[in-house]
Protein backbone atom coordinates (compact mmCIF):
# COMPACT_ATOMS: atom_id res chain seq x y z
CA UNK A 1 0.00 0.00 0.00
CA UNK A 2 1.46 3.54 -1.05
CA UNK A 3 1.43 6.67 -2.00
CA UNK A 4 2.03 7.15 -5.95
CA UNK A 5 2.59 10.41 -7.55
CA UNK A 6 2.24 9.04 -11.39
CA UNK A 7 3.76 11.32 -14.02
CA UNK A 8 2.53 14.42 -12.39
CA UNK A 9 3.34 17.71 -13.57
CA UNK A 10 2.32 21.28 -12.19
CA UNK A 11 2.89 24.75 -13.38
CA UNK A 12 3.21 28.00 -11.27
CA UNK A 13 3.97 30.87 -13.94
CA UNK A 14 8.09 29.94 -15.31
CA UNK A 15 8.15 27.17 -12.61
CA UNK A 16 6.88 23.30 -13.31
CA UNK A 17 7.27 20.86 -10.22
CA UNK A 18 6.99 17.20 -11.66
CA UNK A 19 7.31 13.86 -9.92
CA UNK A 20 7.02 9.99 -10.48
CA UNK A 21 7.70 8.09 -7.61
CA UNK A 22 5.67 5.76 -4.77
CA UNK A 23 6.74 6.23 -1.11
CA UNK A 24 5.53 3.17 1.50
CA UNK A 25 2.97 3.45 3.21
CA UNK A 26 3.56 3.87 7.01
CA UNK A 27 7.48 5.33 6.20
CA UNK A 28 8.74 8.52 7.10
CA UNK A 29 10.23 10.87 4.63
CA UNK A 30 12.28 14.01 4.91
CA UNK A 31 12.22 16.19 2.24
CA UNK A 32 14.86 18.11 1.40
CA UNK A 33 16.09 20.90 -1.34
CA UNK A 34 17.10 24.46 -1.85
CA UNK A 35 14.92 27.24 -1.29
CA UNK A 36 12.32 27.35 -4.44
CA UNK A 37 13.31 24.19 -5.17
CA UNK A 38 9.59 22.77 -4.71
CA UNK A 39 9.33 21.40 -1.36
CA UNK A 40 6.07 23.30 -0.30
CA UNK A 41 4.92 22.70 -3.37
CA UNK A 42 4.56 19.24 -2.98
CA UNK A 43 3.07 19.02 0.19
CA UNK A 44 0.60 21.93 -1.03
CA UNK A 45 0.16 19.47 -3.86
CA UNK A 46 -0.78 15.85 -1.96
CA UNK A 47 -2.43 18.01 0.65
CA UNK A 48 -5.08 18.99 -2.11
CA UNK A 49 -4.41 22.74 -2.28
CA UNK A 50 -2.82 22.50 -5.81
CA UNK A 51 -4.03 21.03 -8.39
CA UNK A 52 -1.64 18.88 -11.12
CA UNK A 53 -1.62 20.22 -14.42
CA UNK A 54 -0.85 16.37 -15.83
CA UNK A 55 -0.86 13.29 -14.21
CA UNK A 56 -2.53 11.61 -11.14
CA UNK A 57 -2.40 11.05 -7.21
CA UNK A 58 -3.07 7.55 -5.86
CA UNK A 59 -3.38 6.63 -2.09
CA UNK A 60 -3.67 2.53 -1.33
CA UNK A 61 -4.69 2.21 -5.18
CA UNK A 62 -7.46 5.19 -4.69
CA UNK A 63 -7.22 7.85 -6.59
CA UNK A 64 -6.96 10.91 -5.33
CA UNK A 65 -6.44 13.79 -7.17
CA UNK A 66 -9.67 15.51 -7.79
CA UNK A 67 -10.60 15.17 -3.53
CA UNK A 68 -10.74 18.48 -1.74
CA UNK A 69 -8.63 18.82 0.94
CA UNK A 70 -10.92 18.13 3.58
CA UNK A 71 -11.64 14.75 1.85
CA UNK A 72 -8.18 13.40 1.86
CA UNK A 73 -6.28 11.27 4.09
CA UNK A 74 -3.97 14.40 4.89
CA UNK A 75 -3.08 15.93 8.02
CA UNK A 76 -1.30 19.18 8.14
CA UNK A 77 1.27 20.70 10.27
CA UNK A 78 2.90 24.06 9.26
CA UNK A 79 5.76 26.29 11.16
CA UNK A 80 3.44 28.67 12.81
CA UNK A 81 0.68 25.56 13.94
CA UNK A 82 -2.17 27.37 13.07
CA UNK A 83 -3.59 27.75 16.48
CA UNK A 84 -6.71 30.33 17.22
CA UNK A 85 -5.63 32.48 19.71
CA UNK A 86 -9.16 32.87 20.90
CA UNK A 87 -9.63 29.69 21.97
CA UNK A 88 -8.09 27.37 24.65
CA UNK A 89 -5.60 24.22 24.25
CA UNK A 90 -8.64 21.73 24.67
CA UNK A 91 -10.57 23.69 22.20
CA UNK A 92 -7.79 24.31 19.24
CA UNK A 93 -7.39 20.40 19.46
CA UNK A 94 -11.07 19.37 19.69
CA UNK A 95 -11.74 21.42 16.21
CA UNK A 96 -9.44 18.46 15.36
CA UNK A 97 -12.88 16.35 15.35
CA UNK A 98 -15.78 18.85 14.82
CA UNK A 99 -14.83 22.56 13.54
CA UNK A 100 -18.10 23.81 15.93
CA UNK A 101 -16.79 22.21 18.90
CA UNK A 102 -19.98 20.35 19.73
CA UNK A 103 -18.28 17.35 21.48
CA UNK A 104 -19.99 14.39 22.66
CA UNK A 105 -18.88 12.60 25.80
CA UNK A 106 -16.65 10.27 23.95
CA UNK A 107 -15.06 12.50 21.93
CA UNK A 108 -14.45 15.13 24.68
CA UNK A 109 -12.33 11.79 26.59
CA UNK A 110 -10.51 11.39 23.96
CA UNK A 111 -9.41 14.77 23.59
CA UNK A 112 -8.41 14.83 27.30
CA UNK A 113 -6.80 11.08 26.47
CA UNK A 114 -4.72 12.81 23.72
CA UNK A 115 -3.75 16.13 25.61
CA UNK A 116 -2.02 13.53 27.99
CA UNK A 117 -0.05 11.56 25.53
CA UNK A 118 1.70 14.99 24.12
CA UNK A 119 2.66 16.18 27.56
CA UNK A 120 -0.40 18.80 28.19
CA UNK A 121 -2.49 17.01 30.72
CA UNK A 122 -4.07 20.34 33.01
CA UNK A 123 -3.20 22.55 30.93
CA UNK A 124 -6.26 22.46 28.59
CA UNK A 125 -8.03 25.58 29.88
CA UNK A 126 -4.46 28.06 28.33
CA UNK A 127 -4.78 29.75 25.59
CA UNK A 128 -1.88 29.70 22.89
CA UNK A 129 -0.14 33.35 24.20
CA UNK A 130 0.40 31.79 27.43
CA UNK A 131 2.56 28.74 26.03
CA UNK A 132 6.02 28.39 25.70
CA UNK A 133 6.73 27.50 21.82
CA UNK A 134 7.27 23.53 22.47
CA UNK A 135 3.87 23.52 24.29
CA UNK A 136 1.95 25.02 21.11
CA UNK A 137 3.97 22.37 19.04
CA UNK A 138 2.42 19.90 21.53
CA UNK A 139 -1.31 21.21 20.87
CA UNK A 140 -0.68 21.38 17.15
CA UNK A 141 0.47 17.83 17.80
CA UNK A 142 -2.18 16.45 19.47
CA UNK A 143 -4.71 17.51 17.14
CA UNK A 144 -2.90 15.73 14.38
CA UNK A 145 -3.16 12.72 16.38
CA UNK A 146 -6.74 13.16 16.78
CA UNK A 147 -7.34 13.38 13.62
CA UNK A 148 -5.74 10.30 12.69
CA UNK A 149 -5.58 10.40 9.24
CA UNK A 150 -2.95 8.21 7.47
CA UNK A 151 -0.84 10.95 5.83
CA UNK A 152 1.05 13.54 7.59
CA UNK A 153 2.61 16.40 6.13
CA UNK A 154 5.30 18.72 8.16
CA UNK A 155 6.18 21.68 6.27
CA UNK A 156 8.99 22.59 8.69
CA UNK A 157 7.18 22.73 11.57
CA UNK A 158 9.72 22.79 14.50
CA UNK A 159 12.21 25.35 12.41
CA UNK A 160 11.98 27.72 15.31
CA UNK A 161 12.40 26.02 18.49
CA UNK A 162 16.18 25.21 20.14
CA UNK A 163 18.34 22.42 19.20
CA UNK A 164 17.09 20.28 22.62
CA UNK A 165 13.19 21.02 22.08
CA UNK A 166 13.48 20.43 18.57
CA UNK A 167 14.97 17.07 19.20
CA UNK A 168 12.18 16.54 21.94
CA UNK A 169 9.55 16.92 19.37
CA UNK A 170 11.25 14.75 16.83
CA UNK A 171 11.14 12.31 19.11
CA UNK A 172 7.19 12.49 20.16
CA UNK A 173 6.61 12.76 16.52
CA UNK A 174 8.23 9.19 15.47
CA UNK A 175 6.41 7.87 18.31
CA UNK A 176 3.24 9.10 17.25
CA UNK A 177 4.17 7.86 13.37
CA UNK A 178 4.75 4.70 15.18
CA UNK A 179 1.63 4.05 17.15
CA UNK A 180 -0.81 5.68 14.79
CA UNK A 181 1.19 3.53 11.39
CA UNK A 182 0.99 7.13 9.53
CA UNK A 183 3.08 7.92 6.32
CA UNK A 184 5.46 10.96 7.10
CA UNK A 185 6.58 13.93 4.72
CA UNK A 186 8.82 16.02 6.57
CA UNK A 187 10.25 19.69 5.08
CA UNK A 188 13.20 19.93 6.24
CA UNK A 189 16.67 22.36 5.38
CA UNK A 190 18.42 20.94 8.80
CA UNK A 191 20.49 17.22 7.81
CA UNK A 192 20.63 16.10 11.29
CA UNK A 193 16.69 16.54 11.50
CA UNK A 194 16.66 14.24 8.14
CA UNK A 195 18.96 11.94 9.86
CA UNK A 196 17.33 11.69 13.27
CA UNK A 197 13.90 11.06 11.91
CA UNK A 198 13.61 9.64 8.33
CA UNK A 199 15.15 6.64 7.05
CA UNK A 200 14.96 7.94 3.58
CA UNK A 201 14.86 11.30 1.66
CA UNK A 202 13.12 12.65 -0.66
CA UNK A 203 14.98 14.93 -2.40
CA UNK A 204 13.62 17.81 -4.42
CA UNK A 205 16.23 20.06 -7.00
CA UNK A 206 14.74 22.84 -9.30
CA UNK A 207 10.45 21.54 -9.47
CA UNK A 208 12.16 17.91 -9.98
CA UNK A 209 10.86 15.74 -7.08
CA UNK A 210 13.64 12.37 -7.01
CA UNK A 211 12.16 8.87 -5.47
CA UNK A 212 13.55 8.62 -2.23
CA UNK A 213 16.89 6.95 -1.05
CA UNK A 214 18.32 6.18 2.00
CA UNK A 215 19.11 9.43 4.33
CA UNK A 216 23.02 8.76 5.37
CA UNK A 217 24.04 7.36 2.18
CA UNK A 218 22.12 10.43 0.31
CA UNK A 219 23.82 12.87 3.21
CA UNK A 220 27.14 11.38 3.15
CA UNK A 221 27.76 11.56 -0.62
CA UNK A 222 25.37 14.48 -1.79
CA UNK A 223 24.69 15.14 -5.58
CA UNK A 224 26.47 18.79 -6.81
CA UNK A 225 23.31 21.05 -6.23
CA UNK A 226 22.65 19.35 -2.21
CA UNK A 227 26.25 19.59 -1.87
CA UNK A 228 25.90 23.34 -2.44
CA UNK A 229 22.92 23.85 -0.74
CA UNK A 230 24.15 22.06 2.51
CA UNK A 231 27.67 23.81 2.09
Amino acid sequence: MTLELRDIALRQGSFQLQADLSLARGGRYAVIGASGSGKSTLLSLLGGFLRPDRGRLFWDSDDITDLAPGQRPVSMLFQHHNLFPHLTVIQNVGMGLRPDLRLNRIQQERVAQVLDQVGLGGMQDRRPAALSGGQQSRVALARVLLRARPLLLLDEPFSALGPALKAEMLALLSGIAADTGATVLMVTHDPADARSFAPDTVLVEEGRVHPPRPTGPLLDNPPPGLRAYLG
